[in-house]
């Protein structure tokens, strides 16, 4: 019998969960995949069900563009900003007690979300929902990461756990789109409310504690500067079109947020093995190509739903239900594909989806490209399913990639290495695509354009953006997976 490091939930010996062999561990670990890759589902569907509603909470909230994008982006920066933290305290008090304080902050801070009345109070709110959103991605992974032990179980497990945003992507928009027409918008917070509560009643029964036997202390210097990046760099981006790029404030914000990743770049390198972020993990070449593809990727797939929901709504004049069923084609290819490319990377590794991921997420972006309030249904039907499929197909293998690589000691800090790279993308996503859309529907309307065709218009520079992404991610996916890569890996982990 195979018996992980248990504590009780106080931190005293407490009821031991074990892990039997045979059938009944093997059923038992799928029990805690599924409570693992439920946590991954809340997060996801919470997203893309907020996307569907972002038009409606502009209208009732009377919020701005860069105001919808805080909306967005404000749960995004609290999770990429504290993930690293949260995996490193995973590894030392204890992973399951991390992920439950995580599910219940995470079920509250939807709840309060729910009861804002004002635009600053809904992104302040958000930005508590995050803090227990922070603890979810990271501990989960490393949670399955431990409990797996087999390589190709593991290899799986981990393309199961991966590829479950693609199903939360399908199911987001149709009920967010229900919820939203036949509710409200605050509706979309009450449905992570009762599945919180499901999943800390199973994770207390099912999930064992484990814990890193040498867990590093906390990185203070790191996460201050962690922080200081992330929060100026975001609010740089943002609010850059509505105070002029070359304001004194919007200048200052990049100074601050360049010096500020100079300087934990420094930190980080002369704390060594306490390091918030060890920089040793990136002269592996996989792993280092694992987390560039992760920020490029997200990049695309948050950026996408956050302009797409705009331009669906607010130049189609589809209803929040219409929209969602729109996206059907991207998300159900999405769903269809993570499993594939799990597979796929199980069998074959990571090369053959990565690069086909790249090249689809360039092609569907591409058919994007003339995107006007005319465009025919089946074209933008074609271009979502194409891009949907190089999303679907690109989480599994960096999941594996990148976890991979990491010794299981610190598999906590591994997964959250992984998973912040994935949230930095997605806040660049939203703000960046979020900013160009700003800049372009100011320079379509201060042209004479209505605001259907500004927008429509506007959309162009990002759809180009993502086809650069996709490219990038292809070339990016074929050098991490060259046999010189493998033999760099090998001897960085000797």
């Amino acid at each position: 019998m195979s018996t992980l490091d248990v504590r009780g939930p106080a931190g005293r010996s407490g009821r031991e969960i074990a892990i039997p062999d045979g059938p009944a561990g093997r059923r038992h670990r799928l029990v805690v995949l599924l409570i693992c890759s439920s946590s991954l589902f809340v997060t996801y569907l919470d997203s893309t069900i907020l996307n569907v509603a972002l038009p409606t909470i502009q209208a009732d909230l009377h919020a701005s563009l860069a105001g919808l994008q805080w909306i967005a982006d404000s749960y995004l920066l609290v999770v990429a900003s504290l993930l690293l933290l949260t995996g490193s305290m995973a590894d030392r008090f204890g992973r399951k007690r991390l992920f439950l304080v995580g599910l219940i902050g995470f079920s509250l801070g939807s709840l309060l979300c729910s009861l804002a009345p004002d635009t600053g109070s809904l992104i302040a709110l958000r930005m508590l929902q995050g803090l227990g959103g922070t603890m979810l991605t990271p501990v989960s992974l490393s949670i399955v990461r431990n409990v797996f032990t087999d390589p190709r179980e593991r290899a799986q497990a981990l393309g199961i756990w991966s590829g479950i945003f693609g199903v939360a992507a399908a199911c987001g928009p149709v009920v967010g789109g229900i919820l939203v027409t036949e509710v409200g918008w605050r509706s979309v917070f009450w449905v992570n409310v009762p599945i919180g509560v499901a999943m800390v009643l199973a994770a207390r029964r099912y999930v064992p504690e484990s814990r890193s036997p040498r867990p590093r202390p906390v990185d203070v210097p790191g996460q201050i500067l962690m922080i200081a990046l992330l929060g100026t760099l975001t609010y740089a981006v943002i609010q850059g079109p509505d105070y002029g790029w070359t304001s004194p404030a919007i200048l200052a914000l990049f100074a601050v947020a360049f010096a500020a990743a100079v300087a934990f770049v420094a930190v980080e390198r002369r704390r060594g093995d306490d390091a918030l972020l060890e920089l040793r993990f990136f002269r592996s070449p996989p792993f280092t190509g694992a987390s560039v593809i992760a920020v490029l990727s997200f990049i695309v797939l948050s950026g996408f739903l956050f302009v797409i929901t705009l331009y669906l709504q607010q130049v189609r004049g589809d209803s929040p239900l219409r929209a969602g069923l729109t996206l059907l084609p991207a998300t159900i290819v999405m769903a269809a594909a993570a499993p594939v490319a799990g597979h796929l990377t199980a069998r074959r590794g990571p090369r053959i989806p990565l690069v086909l991921s790249g090249v689809l997420m360039a092609v569907g972006a591409g058919l994007l490209l003339g995107l006007s309030p005319s465009t025919s249904l089946w074209w933008l039907a074609l271009a979502l399913a194409v891009l949907g499929a190089g999303l679907g197909l690109v989480n599994p293998p960096i999941t594996n990639t990148g976890v991979s690589e990491m010794p299981p000691s610190q598999a906590g800090v591994a997964s959250a290495v992984i998973s912040a790279t994935r949230q930095f993308g997605s806040v660049l996503g939203v703000a960046v695509m979020g900013a160009m859309l700003t800049s372009g529907v100011s320079s379509g309307m201060a042209a004479g354009k209505s605001h259907a065709v500004a927008l429509a218009a506007a959309t162009h520079d990002p759809w180009l953006l993502a086809v650069v992404c996709g490219a990038l991610v292809a070339a990016v996916g074929l050098v991490a997976t060259s046999a010189r890569a493998h033999a760099a890996a090998v001897t960085h982990d000797s």
